[in-house]
């Protein structure tokens, strides 16, 4: 798979994607990340990728054409699958957008900046919009990271154990069980009797319990 992000501040994206398990997919070839700084295509000696707006709003906006001829060279060079635009008022980032892209082969994030972007650039060269949620934030760099991270966990060989992904919250419709580790008593907070039981079907039957008690109490709307 191959993830090209564009954005005006590439320093905010290199260190997120290098380490844990997006930089130890990139280093096993499963992935790879190209972080394009779109001030390469920037107007004039200054190298310009933003302009104040028509109608005198405050804050600039990032103009077309600098996305426009990156997008372009880098579809010359392959197929894209996805054009990505981070926006607030995409669609919700979910685990089943996150399965659903892991399964494409190259996809373009485009990252906002300032007051955001032109929207022809919406209106032509963008496929998908995405949002992580209804806020703002300083710019699409960091949602990028998070939809980047969220895709490349699922790409098979990712993880050490492949089967750890299966019982992530939102896989199937409910958030996670609880979950302990040793020792099994620590200053008298204990683990739940059924996890020491060695009983798999035990052990099954209570964290579908759990997860279910769990997202009715936090997250009720899921179950809607």
């Amino acid at each position: 798979m191959r993830i090209d992000i564009l954005t005006v501040v590439p320093e905010l994206l290199e260190s997120p994607l290098a380490h844990s398990i997006p930089g130890r997919a990139v280093k096993k070839g499963l992935v790879e990340i190209h972080i394009h700084n779109l001030r390469e295509y920037g107007l004039g000696p200054r190298k310009n990728v933003d302009d104040y707006s028509y109608g005198g709003d405050a804050g600039m906006v990032m103009m077309v054409e600098p996305v426009d001829k990156m997008i372009s060279a880098l579809k010359a060079e392959r197929d894209y699958d996805e054009v990505i635009y981070m926006s607030p008022d995409g669609e919700i980032l979910s685990q089943g957008i996150a399965n659903e892209l892991s399964l494409k082969k190259n996809i373009i994030i485009l990252c906002g900046h300032y007051k955001g972007i032109d929207e022809r650039i919406r209106e032509h060269l963008v496929t998908r919009e995405i949002s992580v949620g209804d806020y703002v934030v300083s710019g699409g760099e960091i949602p990028a990271a998070l939809l980047a991270d969220a895709i490349i966990r699922l790409l098979p060989g990712a993880l050490t154990d492949e089967t750890s992904a299966l019982s992530d919250s939102f896989q199937d419709g409910l958030v996670s069980p609880p979950v302990y580790t040793r020792p099994a008593d620590y200053n008298g907070w204990k683990v739940p009797d059924v996890l020491l039981s060695g009983n798999p079907k035990l052990i099954s039957a209570w964290q579908d319990e759990q997860a279910l008690a769990r997202t009715r109490s936090r997250r009720p709307e899921l179950l809607k």
